[in-house]
């Protein structure tokens, strides 16, 4: 009885960590693709604009895509011209890799994102894990490097 308890509790305790969006990420978006702020930290030299949007709300059109990343704000990246960017990749080509459907939503920090045609900077990876979500398996990333 003590082992089913648990089980039980395991299985509730990553079914709620898996739910969890990670509020100490803030997400940043350029050229189309998402990274974390603190990843873009390494190419300070090269950007040339820094947008701050506080809340989904003054989020502008091109945008509004991203709102559901928009808890704490979202950031605008703008590189100066002919300077160097990290590498993107689509979601997509992550599932591939993963032996899932392309359409299969993937989980970063805890957020999901439905459209798999999303690109994101392969340079805030840190670790690529496959879960359990609604009883099908889903990529789930983690961006915080661990020390």
């Amino acid at each position: 009885m003590k082992k089913l308890l648990y089980i039980f509790f395991f299985i509730t305790t990553s079914a709620i960590l898996w739910g969890q969006k990670n509020s100490s990420v803030q997400f940043a978006v350029y050229n189309d693709a998402v990274g974390t702020a603190s990843m873009f930290d390494l190419y300070k030299s090269s950007i040339e604009k820094v947008n701050v949007f506080k809340t989904k709300a003054s989020l502008p059109a091109h945008l509004k895509k991203f709102d559901y990343l928009a808890d704490k704000g979202l950031i605008e990246i703008k590189f100066k011209k002919n300077a160097g960017y990290p590498d993107s990749l689509s979601l997509e080509m992550l599932n591939e890799q993963s032996n899932l459907p392309n359409d299969r939503p993937v989980f970063i920090e805890g957020y999901q994102f439905n459209d798999t045609t999303t690109r994101v900077y392969v340079e805030m990876i840190s670790n690529i894990e496959l879960a359990d979500f609604n009883g099908q398996k889903c990529i789930h990333i983690s961006t915080i490097k661990n020390k």
